[in-house]
């Protein structure tokens, strides 16, 4: 069995078989999905999507991007939310200085409070970080966010930010950019995290692995994750990567 643990299922590219979409990564092994929030109305979204199925988890926050659309009543919304055992991680959070959507400096400051909240809230953080290595770690670090911990979701940085996360007590989750052909160097750090540290994801709709490259992602295509895990972990076999990544996102998410 797989867990997805970073898809956008409330994304209206489902909108016409978000059904058939579920339906079809049960049948691939899929036990359990957490759909991710980046703002308010997704994050909504997420927490629905997970009181409507009972393998379906949900995590809320506001996305770099996003911060600029924070509302004073956000955070209360996110405190009604998180009451449900359903809402399982805050994220996703954190910096991206790459489009700087918002002003590197609201995403520090946001990045912040959202991390004091996710301590309030005992929730784990799922963060997003684009050419803002050092910037991120040395807030996780100020704000103490190890005492939640949480994951480096779609992981594509390099091997100094890779330490980091670890010695900050974080897991690093892999998706489709794992199997593609110019991504030696990730598959290189895959290979270095212990393996209670992995997780796996889609991100779906986005960043479709190979062999389904430009098709729209689906949770099903998880598998493909776990199957380069595999291949680059030789002395482990495949049931034993998808149980162990399974394991470690039941034990980070406190799903049953």
């Amino acid at each position: 069995m797989l867990i997805d643990t970073h898809t956008h299922l409330d994304d209206a590219r489902y909108n016409d078989d978000r059904e058939a979409v579920i339906a079809r990564a049960r049948e691939a092994g899929v036990e359990a999905f957490v759909s991710i929030g980046c703002d308010l109305t997704t994050s909504q979204a997420a927490a629905a999507l997970a009181d409507h199925y009972p393998f379906v988890y949900a995590s809320v926050g506001v996305h770099p991007h996003e911060v600029k659309h924070i509302q004073d009543d956000w955070y209360d919304e996110f405190r009604r939310l998180a009451k449900s055992e359903k809402v399982v991680a805050y994220g996703e959070i954190g910096l991206d200085y790459h489009y700087n959507h918002s002003s590197p400096k609201e995403q520090r400051d946001r990045f912040r409070e959202q991390i004091q909240v996710a301590r309030e809230l005992k929730l784990p953080v799922i963060i997003h970080t684009r050419e803002a290595r050092e910037d991120t770690v040395a807030i996780l670090r100020e704000e103490k966010a190890s005492d939640v911990g949480g994951v480096f979701h779609c992981f594509s940085g390099d091997a100094w930010l890779a330490e980091e996360a670890l010695d900050l007590g974080f897991h690093l989750s892999f998706s489709g950019i794992l199997t593609f052909q110019n991504a030696t160097a990730l598959r290189e750090i895959a290979k270095k995290t212990p393996l209670d540290r992995l997780l796996i994801e889609t991100d779906c709709p986005y960043l479709t692995p190979v062999p389904y490259r430009g098709k729209r992602n689906e949770p099903a295509y998880v598998s493909q994750v776990a199957k380069q895990l595999a291949a680059i972990h030789p002395e482990f076999s495949l049931e034993e990567i998808q149980r162990r990544t399974t394991e470690n996102a039941k034990q980070l998410f406190k799903i049953a």
